[in-house]
């Protein structure tokens, strides 16, 4: 039975105060806060466990590999991976679109196509920019319409045989958007061998994730957004594009030999880990995967879907208030700004005032921010914790902002 107040009892930083408040987070697509279970684990390795992985044989180096190696097994079957070693630790969504951007140089040259879309996030731009300076590749971005939704009649219209990769986000950060990324994988797979990357940042926090299914070559997320610690992150990419394509970083553990006349590399996953990882992150986003699992994906989409309609509900009764991509198929976010205040960053500090955080300003889009002539708006965004009370917070935060800016 889904318990919301069970639920928010795990999260010790929800009985905090800011400014004098009850705190209110609506921040979750920044980041998300950490039930108590991830802060044991992290607190648990560093003091029982704490050594480095894969290099040791006494006891300590031991027990941490094998709950390294647990964790990132938790992952294969979070996302359904086929093998453990498709998954790749890394720090987050951002590292992993750099990863494969270069490692796909050698694939690329001049006049081939990058396909990407009008709602990513910056990390899943310029990466793409930098792999268009060093090929010649050129790249071609998917328009939008006025609600916010993907274009795909361009899209069929870019397809060609110079296109060699697809990069979109399944879900977008700054309106909360659901792309179509199951027909945009088949319309890629119809027309060209192209490579095909989703940016599932904003997407492995709500919803059932099934990489096999989707029949992608990548699939990369963060883990903070998740409820598990900042600086880790997941990297899946199928087993023989993986060993088909070069290192990233170059270092301990991704080697087999190394000599001063020439190097080999380590099998999958340690090929792409070079260095040493963040073992106690590591293991919290296994743990992070745990209390999903507990609270169960169903209850966790059905619970912030709720959360959604009844804050774009409510907040659509004030006057002058407008939601970007307001008829789009959205999860988890609303972000709008009030007629006459243009500049959301005021809204969002008299929110904070009232112990109310939401995040302000382009969210690291700004081509979406240029579409629709902004410079920024307010965003709230919802995790498994959040309340309608909270909600009805949020509403009389906000008309108290439009009443003191106006």
């Amino acid at each position: 039975m889904f318990d919301i107040q069970e639920i928010r009892s795990q999260f010790s930083i929800l009985d905090r105060e800011v400014n004098g408040k009850p705190l209110v987070y609506l921040d979750n697509a920044a980041t998300s806060q950490k039930p108590n279970s991830v802060l044991d684990v992290c607190h648990a390795y560093y003091t029982e466990l704490n050594a480095n992985v894969h290099r040791g044989i006494h006891t300590l180096s031991q027990l941490a590999t094998e709950e390294m190696e647990l964790s990132r097994r938790k992952i294969q079957k979070f996302i359904n991976a086929e093998h453990d070693f498709e998954v790749i630790f890394t720090k987050g969504t951002t590292e992993g679109l750099n990863l494969i951007s270069y490692i796909l140089t050698q694939k690329l040259q001049k006049d081939d196509e990058i396909i990407i879309s009008y709602l990513e996030h910056h990390s899943n731009i310029v990466p793409w920019q930098l792999l268009c300076e060093r090929t010649g590749a050129k790249l071609r971005v998917i328009p939008i319409d006025e609600n916010g939704v993907l274009q795909l009649d361009y899209f069929d219209n870019f397809l060609s045989e110079k296109t060699k990769v697809v990069s979109v986000n399944q879900v977008s950060n700054a309106l909360g958007i659901v792309n179509p990324i199951e027909e945009i994988i088949a319309r890629t797979r119809k027309n060209t061998d192209a490579y095909v990357v989703i940016d599932g940042a904003q997407s492995a926090p709500h919803f059932n994730i099934d990489v096999q299914k989707l029949d992608c070559d990548f699939f990369v997320f963060s883990g903070h957004k998740m409820y598990a610690p900042m600086g880790t992150g997941i990297l899946y990419g199928k087993r023989e594009i993986l060993e088909a394509l070069p290192p990233f970083h170059g270092g301990g553990e991704m080697i087999a030999t190394c000599s001063f006349e020439g190097t080999t590399y380590a099998g999958l996953p340690f090929k792409y880990e070079a260095g040493t990882p963040n073992v106690g992150g590591n293991i919290a986003l296994g743990a992070a995967v745990d209390f999903m699992n507990r609270v169960g994906h169903e209850n966790i989409q059905n619970h912030e879907n709720a959360l959604l309609e009844y804050a774009q509900r409510h907040l659509l009764e004030i006057e002058g208030l407008k939601v970007y991509g307001e008829k789009a198929k959205r999860t988890g976010v609303v972000s709008f700004n009030l007629e006459g205040i243009g500049i959301s960053s005021d809204v969002g500090m008299i929110l904070d005032k009232m112990g109310i955080a939401v995040r302000t300003g382009h969210h690291c889009t700004q081509p979406i921010m240029e579409f629709f002539n902004i410079a920024g708006t307010v965003r709230a965004s919802f995790a498994v914790y959040n309340t309608f009370e909270e909600i009805d917070l949020l509403v009389e935060g906000v008309k108290k902002a439009q009443r003191m800016l106006s």
